[in-house]
């Protein structure tokens, strides 16, 4: 019998537009923070456990004030990024702080999956319904002669912020919805216009503001785990020549690689949930208030956790 669907968040990243470690930064009404309600509605679509991806150094923070009240309801796990968690004969770039991305944010946590795992992000707000579409997709998911992943895809027009510009995956999906290519657009602005690229900030292209967009809520199976561990290697020979101090190896890169060599299929799974996140201090009013009013509808208990 196959085991049961993981959640893993990422949530080692210090936010530095944002200006702080927001992961921790309360904005419910009983001092929930966002990964809480992110939790709360995996929870509910059924997942049963846990894996927190953090920083050592915030580890007895996060504890009291995010994974304990998680714990009376769920199985929690705890896996760690840290720089020097490289294979053996590699060193950190000396000067290098910044963590080395999301794929191996995964890979630090290896010796905790067992099973089919939904990966997301800690500071972004995904909404009921895409927790209900990983979990009921993951739960059945097995790979055949090619590897079988997922994507919960939003609408752009969901995910964008009046407070600055946005980095988002834009994702070309074919008639089959299944994921064909996905494009890092690092410069995404919203103004009057409607909303706009401009990856050198000076020329800009207007964007479909119903182009589905990768938030990195991916579903993998276990298999996944080999192939991060022979990219990571071979990133890092690049990395070391190239930019050791801020390369980054990514989950989207890893799965182009496989998509681009007919090893794996992702299925893109639509949310019309509107996203809510805190990339800038300014976003936290917004989030709170929505929050609040989905509280109010009856969408979530106050306090979340009892």
């Amino acid at each position: 019998m196959q085991n049961e669907p993981i959640l893993i968040i990422m949530a080692a990243g210090m936010g530095s537009r944002y200006g702080g470690l927001k992961q921790m930064d309360p904005i419910g009404p009983h001092g929930e923070v966002i990964l809480h309600y992110s939790i709360y509605d995996a929870m509910r679509a059924g997942f049963k456990k846990v894996i927190f991806l953090i920083k050592h150094e915030i580890e007895g923070d996060f504890r009291s004030m995010v994974g304990d009240p998680v714990a009376r309801h769920m199985d929690v796990a705890y896996a760690f990024q840290q720089l020097d968690h490289l294979p053996e004969g590699y060193r950190v770039p000396e000067g290098r702080t910044k963590p080395w991305g999301t794929a191996h944010a995964v890979l630090c946590c290896r010796d905790l999956i067992d099973a089919p795992f939904c990966v997301i992000n800690a500071d972004d707000y995904y909404g009921p319904s895409a927790f209900q579409t990983a979990y009921s997709t993951l739960k059945n998911a097995k790979d055949d002669e090619i590897k079988r992943y997922m994507m919960v895809g939003y609408l752009l027009r969901n995910t964008v912020t009046e407070n600055g510009h946005v980095a988002r995956g834009l994702c070309e999906v074919d008639q089959d919805g299944y994921l064909k290519k996905v494009t890092e657009t690092t410069h995404i602005i919203t103004c009057c216009d409607g909303i706009l690229s401009a990856e050198d900030e000076i020329h800009y292209v207007k964007l479909p503001e119903d182009t589905l967009v990768s938030m990195n809520m991916w579903g993998f199976t276990p298999s996944l785990l080999d192939r991060l561990n022979a990219e990571f290697p071979m990133f890092l020979d690049s990395a070391f020549q190239t930019n050791p101090l801020k390369a980054e190896f990514f989950l989207p890169t890893v799965v182009s690689h496989m998509l681009e060599n007919h090893e794996a299929t992702v299925r893109v799974l639509p949310s019309l949930d509107k996203w809510y996140g805190v990339t800038y201090r300014e976003d936290k009013p917004d989030v709170m208030a929505a929050i609040a009013r989905m509280t109010n509808e009856g969408l979530y208990p106050s306090p979340l956790w009892k």
